[in-house]
């Protein structure tokens, strides 16, 4: 088994580095990177990379960064991909992140400059983080753990191999995607040049998880049209879309089948936008459930309700558009059992326990799975995401680090 001493105190300076960088992504852009300010860290990323030395470090013209940390074990041996993405989310405030570092926290509620708290009651996971290094935001912008703590892992990893060409790997492949946080994350990414059998995105919470399924997922565009007149002369003339549309999520199911009434394996519909006017009104929908074949259910109720939203309008018209987004990880994963296995035995190899679980979301890994390249979803230290009290751990970040360079050694040991 393969112990090196993790650099703690340079992965830390990497992470706060990282997150002071605004890379949040932008929904309502149709360009790749949704906003140039994810290129900005690109470029950072790209230039340390460079000088680790890694020769094949760049970023392309969608400001995706690639490097790979060359085989130590003459090679015949699967590359392994490890994945992060540089955008956060754009649903909490995300300019001038402010980190704040706590050492040996001592438990109980943390408070931040802002005035907001980190609950235990909130956050039972910090039970367990007594005595560990944490880094919070100082409660007015999200943290950006997510997913930058994936990022700083995986950039300690391809250091902390270089340093030490006696650990024994293939080739190993780094990629830092944009916009994953709206649901783009692989859409330039090209397979041929991953090269890769078997990848893993750093881009879950706490620290000892694998995760194997996600939520099959598709969205929604319900689009009322209806006729603006002047509301002096609307009688009998002027037809309201916002009403059909504030019918239509009136409609739809409150007590089950939303996020806010489901948990673990049940699935839902969400209406997370409205926009529009009198002419026009447009409600945006998620579809999630970890068995694809209800999806189908779920967008027959959307248009069912759509439908009769419109009767109770008369003369608004209404269109419904579906689109797939990504697909359960499971689905995919079941072509390469090692996938998992071997994470687990890396956690099992370090003396540690781990847990297979379920993400009610997504992730890169879920569509690069659906594309062909199995991914997994490991650990990377973080707690609250896309909140102002999001955190992280170093410690838990460094034990992610030291399971990567066991799950190289233990993929070391495979044959193409």
């Amino acid at each position: 088994m393969n112990r090196i001493t993790i650099n703690r105190s340079r992965l830390l300076d990497r992470f706060l580095r990282y997150v002071r960088i605004d890379t949040a992504a932008d929904p309502n852009s149709d360009r790749y990177p949704s906003t140039e300010k994810q290129r900005d860290l690109a470029l950072v990323l790209a230039e340390e990379l460079t000088a680790m030395p890694l020769t094949d470090a760049h970023v392309d013209d969608n400001a995706l960064v690639w490097g790979t940390v060359p085989a130590t074990n003459g090679g015949n041996t699967p590359t392994v991909a490890f994945v992060a993405h540089l955008d956060t989310s754009p649903e909490a405030p995300s300019h001038q992140v402010s980190p704040q570092v706590i050492h040996a926290y001592a438990g109980g509620d943390i408070s931040l400059p802002s005035g907001n708290d980190i609950t235990v009651a909130g956050c039972p996971a910090l039970q367990k983080l007594i005595g560990k290094t944490l880094v919070t935001s100082d409660g007015t912008t999200l943290l950006g753990g997510d997913d930058k703590a994936g990022v700083a892992i995986i950039m300690e990893l391809a250091h902390t191999l270089i340093e030490n060409p006696q650990l024994q790997h293939g080739d190993v492949r780094l990629l830092f995607t944009c916009d994953e946080e709206i649901g783009r994350g692989t859409d330039k990414i090209d397979l041929e040049k991953v090269d890769a059998m078997v990848a893993y995105t750093l881009d879950g919470g706490g620290a000892g998880v694998i995760d194997v399924e996600t939520f099959s997922a598709d969205a929604a565009t319900v689009r009322f049209t209806g006729h603006n007149i002047h509301p002096a002369i609307a009688k009998g003339v002027m037809v309201n879309a916002m009403r059909a549309a504030a019918d239509f999520v009136a409609k739809l199911p409150r007590t089950k089948q939303t996020p806010e009434t489901t948990s673990e394996r049940d699935g839902f519909i969400h209406p997370h936008t409205l926009r529009g006017g009198v002419g026009e009104a447009t409600v945006e929908l998620i579809l999630r459930s970890f068995d694809t074949d209800e999806l189908v259910t779920l967008a027959e109720i959307v248009r069912q309700t759509a439908d009769a939203a419109a009767e109770g309008t008369p003369g608004v018209q209404v269109d419904v558009a579906v689109r797939r987004q990504y697909r359960n990880l499971r689905e995919g994963l079941e072509t390469l059992p090692q996938s998992v296995g071997l994470a687990e035995k890396a956690f099992e190899n370090l003396g540690r326990s781990c847990t297979q679980e379920i993400i009610r979301g997504g992730t890169d890994g879920s569509q690069l799975t659906e594309k062909g390249l199995p991914t997994p979803n490991l650990s990377s230290g973080q707690h609250n995401i896309h909140s102002v009290t999001e955190f992280a751990c170093l410690d838990e970040m460094v034990e992610a680090t030291e399971h990567l360079i066991e799950l190289l050694s233990l993929w070391s040991d495979q044959r193409c």
